[in-house]
This record gives C-alpha cells, sequence and structure tokens, in this order.
C-alpha cells in the first residue's frame, strides 16, 4: 500500500476517534452505546440479579455455571432490606411493592437453599 492512502486512512481513523471523544465529552454518546434511563425499578431488579446468580438460580455470567454463594445471597438480600427500610415513605406504590415482592421471593428462596445446612 502506498503512502497516501496509508495517510488517508490513518486521518479517517483519527477523525474518527476525535468525533467519538468529543461527543463523549459533550454527553452524547454513540446511538449503539446509549443507556437506559436509571430508575429506581432497574437498580433494585439488578440488585435481584445479583442475588439470584448467588443463589443459583441464574447462571454466573463470568463463570457460565449456577453455583450457590451463600454469603453473597444473604449480603445482597439484606441490602435491599435496608434500601427498604430508608426508602420508606419515600417510594411510590409500585417501587414500594416490587422491593417488597424481591425481597420477600429472595428470602423464600433463600431458605430453601440453606434450610439442609
Amino acid at each position: 500500500m502506498d503512502e497516501n492512502k496509508k495517510d488517508a486512512i490513518k486521518k479517517t481513523v483519527d477523525e474518527a476517534w476525535k468525533d467519538t471523544v468529543t461527543k463523549e465529552k459533550l454527553g452524547n454518546p454513540a446511538p449503539s452505546e446509549e443507556l437506559p434511563e436509571v430508575t429506581f425499578n432497574l437498580f433494585v431488579t439488578g440488585l435481584m440479579m445479583e442475588a439470584l446468580v448467588a443463589l443459583g438460580e441464574a447462571e454466573n455470567p463470568l463463570t457460565k455455571k449456577k453455583e450457590l454463594n451463600e454469603l453473597h445471597a444473604r449480603f445482597v438480600i439484606d441490602t435491599l432490606s435496608m434500601l427498604q427500610e430508608k426508602t420508606k415513605s419515600n417510594l411510590i406504590k409500585d417501587e414500594s411493592d416490587l422491593l417488597e415482592a424481591m425481597i420477600y421471593d429472595l428470602r423464600m428462596k433463600y431458605i430453601e437453599k440453606t434450610k439442609d445446612k
């Protein structure tokens, strides 16, 4: 490849990179990199999924295995309970109901998984 073509490719790559960095600095991520809206329900659902992985109910995305991690499961459930207590009277009904149902379900799963220990 001749030097002119190499320079043209390098310039194109450099310009694309500069555009991406500029958009990030301005807070305009590329469309494929847009994040979902941050909501309370999304936040607690993420914690619930973490607890389900720790309970061996869902596959660990790193190990690709379902494994029980009793201590981590209890920690996440306790974290959700603390969050429920700290946000009491500050949540809308849907958020409060979701959190209450999550904690109840996770506690029941925890008891089921650890009852023989």
